[in-house]
């Protein structure tokens, strides 16, 4: 049997189980905090392997093993690794309370509610757009993901961090600041978990399903659940299309240039995607915040004219271009060059398309596109019903081939 038993935010080690083990396997200050056996064999953990490889021997010799790990360590944590090598059924896990659930109850939060990412071994931008698109968020940090990485890339949110530091302990310390200030510090290697939050909507809603919301029941919302200026929106026929290809979800960030309204934007963003719209036109950043605030979801508006307002932004995971003009095939170079997966193009004109294609393709992208024409039923006097014409649509996508394997690894690390 393998005894993994959590410890660090304020229980007792449970002595009986340590006093009969051959084998102690934990952190250094985890063994330097135990009672552990003199004759017992210690392990420090750093490489999994070599750690993993001596627990075998002993295993296989039938010795009494212990790993110890902080909090919960079926949550992020060691279990999984263990159970994978060894088989559930030996593994007797004696949990404490995690960092996560201990940090939310020094500042008094429910969080059945939180969005929980891990970004220790892993690529901090997953969790930093996780932060921007849900406003109650807790990170558990690694080398090189810690608070003020997290705060260098989320300085032009509107998040405040909570930075909790060796709970449990006696030198534990919970600090509220802004990422600004988060950037500019050395947090050392105490901190256990930051907390990310919109402190406007940390409370949230009674929830019956815990983690973060469902995705929307439904999509390609009419026109009318926009504020748009004549009839200037992305027709929701093309925003269906649009978003099959555009694939937004948790943990990406989506470029929405050209922005207008706002609709694609607003959509990707109720998929749980962070999102960039970038707008030229003053009265269309007012259309898309308020488009934004109607549906409850984040957006952060840039204005500016593409493809020099890009510029300063993060690398998008998609890429949604609406609108036309003269610039069009300069800006879907611009952002092709940028995007991680794929980008989108909704253009009118014909004129426009060999271009874009081009643009797409010479970025290393595949290229595939359609033509979208639609009628909807309109009524007629006398309880009849014609077909009316919308007007049609070119809808060009990219895929980058990388995109696949990145996928690949996303759903790997996620694991």
């Amino acid at each position: 049997m393998i005894t993994v038993v959590g410890t660090g935010t304020g229980a007792a080690l449970p002595v009986e189980v340590l006093a009969g083990a051959r084998l102690v396997v934990g952190g250094r200050r985890h063994l330097a905090a135990a009672p552990v056996p003199a004759d017992a064999e210690q392990v420090v953990l750093g490489a999994l392997a070599p750690a993993l490889d001596i627990v075998e021997r002993h295993v296989e010799k039938g010795d009494p093993v212990v790993v110890l790990a902080s909090g919960d360590p079926g949550f992020f944590g060691i279990v999984r690794v263990l159970a994978e090598r060894f088989g559930a059924e030996v593994l007797d896990v004696r949990p404490e309370v995690s960092s996560v659930a201990a940090a939310f109850a020094r500042v008094g939060l429910p969080w059945d509610d939180a969005v929980v990412v891990s970004a220790h071994g892993r690529d901090l931008r997953t969790a930093v757009n996780v932060c921007r698109a849900r406003p109650k968020v807790a990170v558990l940090t690694g080398p090189g993901a810690g608070p003020a990485e997290l705060g260098a890339a989320l300085r032009a949110d509107a998040r405040v961090l909570v930075v909790a530091s060796a709970l449990g302990s006696p030198k534990e310390r919970l600090e509220r600041v802004s990422p600004a200030e988060a950037a500019a510090r050395d947090w050392g290697t105490a901190v256990s978990v930051v907390l990310c939050l919109d402190e406007s909507r940390a409370l949230g809603a009674v929830r019956t399903v815990a983690g973060p919301p469902a995705g929307p029941n439904r999509w390609a919302l009419e026109e009318g659940e926009f504020t748009h200026r004549d009839s200037m929106i992305t027709k929701f026929e093309v925003r269906a299309l649009a978003l099959a290809r555009l694939g937004p979800r948790l943990g990406d960030l989506v470029w929405d240039v050209g922005a207008g309204s706002g609709s694609v934007a607003v959509e990707c963003a109720r998929f749980g995607a962070a999102v960039i719209a970038v707008e030229k036109t003053l009265d269309g950043v007012d259309r898309i915040r308020a488009n934004a605030a109607a549906h409850g979801v984040d957006v952060r508006v840039v204005h500016g004219t593409a493809p020099a307002a890009l510029s300063d932004l993060d690398d998008p995971d998609a890429v949604f271009v609406g609108g036309g003009g003269r610039e069009l095939p300069a800006v879907v170079t611009a952002c092709a060059r940028r995007a991680r997966r794929t980008v989108v193009v909704a253009m009118a004109a014909l004129d426009r398309v060999p271009a874009v294609r081009a643009a797409l393709t010479g970025a290393g992208f595949d290229c595939d596109g359609v033509l979208l024409q639609s009628s909807r039923l309109a009524p007629l006097p006398g309880d009849v019903t014609r077909l009316a014409a919308t007007n049609p649509v070119f809808l060009l996508w990219g895929i980058r081939p990388q995109a696949l394997g990145r996928e690949l690894e996303r759903q790997g690390v996620a694991q």
